[in-house]
């Protein structure tokens, strides 16, 4: 068995010991679900009317801790479904009622309990075989949080217990030392004191507005990327944020995502959506003009911003919001082009991702399950073909990479690149995609060799992901100490008193026209104040100028973390801070 498949079992585990010890200390406590997640487990209560708090995760973790030290079997039995449907009614726990009547209307025929002491659970396993197996588990109770039954806002407000869970104590502590350090890199406290983007009630949660700073990051951002396509043949068009009703009907979205689309709006008597991706627009603007194989590859490249529904409990600040600016490409090729074409991609989502600053990839290949292929659609053909074709573009690209069977979307297989930030954590950002069904519903084609029709295949890409997601990843990668290139303010002039404003203005428009980004700070504070306002700021030049600055040919200088500054000739300094723009270090 595999260690993640352990330590899965061991937090699933964990959850049922944390139910039992919620039941001995609330007897007439209902209970959810309790499944095992990523770096833990949690489990959904109902206590009616009793208040449950913080601190009462320590009591539930003391008590957790004594049924471990029973070492109490976890026994397994089956009940059939009837059987177990009353067994939850006479109990009053609806919410398990509910779940096995929804097993019944699947036709199962019976259920499983797990059994540890006296408390029994629903539960489909598996378990550590006791609870003393769970002795040297290292695990936290670390918060509370309301949960929707079934995620449905028309339903009750549970309670939410959230642990975190590792092999031992050793691996509970060095993630805890991850997360005190991402707690101190928050995009959203960042994103505030930094001045970067807000997010105001009355505009709409998950809607970010960039404020200057932010909107400059963003620009620089933008410039690159795009120059960077551009510069591998990427061809650059721009798509309206709504189309008729008839476009998305077409493109299957409405049967498929309609859950994730906003509802219409009526213009002329016809419904209107706001659009939840680019792709059919990319699709229409292929279509206006019939191709040869010869204008193939086709690569259409968009900052195309979407809107889609997401839960008000799952918004989180850049990284999870309502509308957003996808990095969308889509390329249209014919079957012989497509290796050499998902070499490109890869290359250029390496080039980008380095540059940005991140050099550790985990890139998964997901394909269609091979004993279930009816839930694909494509031939046989088509999903040999892509997935060779992706397998030997990262064989050529010399990636690493896992293979995940059954994990492809219904309209073709994809390569999925995962990213490690500065402590560590695993981020999925680029995401590139082969498609089936889009060409088959818009009738896509071009003209071959021999004159006859042809269906092409569709490659969606982005690198990025969002430009929203990948800026909130930054912002806490960086910790808002962005490299030069990419600071929203480069240079920050302090002034030491109001006599040398003047010669700090005159600096300042020096480095303007060299394309440099430059603040004055004039207000009448102390230096000191100024400057540790500055560092707070995280601006990577602070240079202060004072009487014998200004009589001097060289600059006084204090680089971003350190204590000290240093003298240097203004053409140099140009020079220095013109390179580090340059080669975005």
């Amino acid at each position: 068995m595999s260690k993640e498949k352990d330590l899965g079992i061991m937090r699933h585990s964990l959850s049922h010991v944390m139910a039992a010890a919620v039941r001995q200390l609330w007897p007439d406590v209902k209970f959810a679900i309790g499944p095992a997640i990523e770096n833990g487990f949690y489990y959904d209560f109902d206590f009616g009317k009793k208040k449950v708090s913080e601190e009462d995760l320590v009591k539930i973790e003391k008590k957790m801790g004594e049924i471990i030290k029973k070492d109490l079997k976890f026994e397994k039995s089956e009940m059939k479904i009837n059987e177990a449907i009353e067994r939850e009614k006479k109990s009053g726990q609806v919410y398990k009622e509910e779940l096995i009547k929804d097993l019944k209307s699947e036709s199962e025929k019976s259920v499983s309990y797990y059994k540890l002491g006296d408390f029994i659970d629903l539960c489909r396993g598996p378990h550590v075989s006791s609870g003393g197996k769970l002795k040297n588990a290292g695990f936290k109770l670390t918060k509370l949080a309301g949960a929707y039954w079934r995620g449905d806002e028309k339903n009750k407000m549970l309670t939410r217990i959230y642990a975190v869970a590792f092999a031992d104590k050793k691996e509970l502590n060095k993630y805890s030392d991850i997360m005190a350090e991402a707690e101190k890199r928050d995009q959203r406290k960042l994103g505030q004191e930094l001045s970067l983007f807000m997010i105001d009630d009355e505009v709409g949660q998950g809607l970010p507005m960039w404020l200057p700073n932010g909107a400059v990051l963003w620009q620089e951002m933008e410039n690159f990327v795009l120059k960077e396509y551009q510069k591998r043949g990427y061809k650059l068009v721009r798509t309206p944020h709504i189309a008729s009703a008839k476009l998305f009907e077409q493109s299957g979205h409405l049967d498929f995502y309609k859950d994730g689309m906003y509802s219409p709006m009526d213009i002329d008597g016809e419904d209107y959506y706001v659009k939840p991706m680019n792709c059919p627009f990319h699709i229409k603007i292929y279509k206006r003009d019939m191709h040869s194989y010869r204008e193939l590859p086709i690569r259409y490249t968009e900052l195309g911003t979407v809107y889609r529904y997401e839960r008000s409990g799952t918004l989180h600040g850049l990284t999870r919001v309502r509308g957003f600016t996808q990095d969308d490409a889509h390329i249209i090729c014919t079957p012989d082009q497509l290796t050499d074409e998902l070499v490109g991609v890869i290359d250029l989502t390496k080039y980008i991702l380095e540059t940005f600053g991140f050099d550790k990839f985990k890139v998964v290949l997901s394909v269609r399950d091979p004993k279930d292929k009816k839930k694909f659609m494509g031939t046989n053909k088509e999903w040999k073909l892509a997935e060779a074709g992706l397998k030997k573009a990262l064989k050529i690209s010399k990636w690493d990479y896992e293979i995940e069977e059954g994990e492809a979307v219904f309209y073709g297989p994809k390569i999925d690149v995962k990213i490690f930030d500065a402590v560590g954590r695993e981020w999925q950002i680029s995401t590139i995609q082969l498609d089936f069904n889009l060409p088959t519903r818009f009738d896509m084609t071009y003209i071959d060799k021999d004159g006859s029709g042809k269906r092409p295949f569709m490659l969606h890409r982005a690198l990025l992901g969002s430009m929203e997601r990948f800026t909130g990843i930054l912002i806490e990668h960086y910790a808002g100490a962005f490299p030069v290139w990419l600071a929203p303010v480069q240079v920050r002039l302090i002034s030491v008193g109001e006599k040398h404003i003047k010669f700090c203005q005159k600096l300042a428009e020096d480095f303007r026209g060299k394309d440099i980004r430059v603040e004055v700070d004039e207000n009448n504070e102390t230096v000191g104040n100024k400057i540790r306002k500055a560092v707070g700021e995280k601006i990577p030049y602070v240079l202060v100028v004072g009487d014998k600055e200004m009589g001097s040919k060289k600059l006084a200088v204090r680089d971003r973390g350190s204590r000290e500054a240093r003298e240097i000739k203004k053409d140099k300094f140009i020079k220095e801070v013109k390179e580090k723009i340059r080669d975005k270090k």
